[in-house]
């Protein structure tokens, strides 16, 4: 009695992974777009790995990383450091500041020179 009913249920947790999936993929997923369904916008790359295309009404726009890895990177060490250079009382202070500093200076090394035009 067991053999098949563990037959049937392996069975129909199979049968999903053999049917195609028939439904279409969500908006967000690359070139599914509105973009990419009109054909009319190119993305372009840059050396420096910023991606930009232009637009209907003729201006370029850009899209680059807005810094958050560098901000959280910068926050963690500047923590670190502050409150190692902070080595009076409850340490607290040093670690504040040092992770606001820290935080600053990483999402501006983060984003980089280059702005998008």
């Amino acid at each position: 009695m067991r053999k098949p009913l563990i037959a049937a249920t392996l069975a129909l947790f199979a049968l999903p992974a053999l049917t195609p999936a028939l439904a279409d993929p969500p908006p967000w997923a690359p070139a599914n777009g509105y973009r990419s369904k009109r054909g009319d916008i190119a993305y372009r790359r840059t050396d420096n790995g910023i991606n930009y295309w232009q637009g209907s009404d003729g201006r370029y726009y850009c899209r680059r990383g807005d810094g958050t890895v560098g901000l959280l990177v910068g926050a963690a060490l500047g923590a670190l450091i502050g409150r190692a250079i902070d080595t009076h009382g409850e340490r607290a202070t040093g670690t504040i500041l040092g992770a606001a500093a820290g935080a600053l200076i990483g999402n501006e090394l983060a984003k980089g020179p280059t702005r998008c035009r």
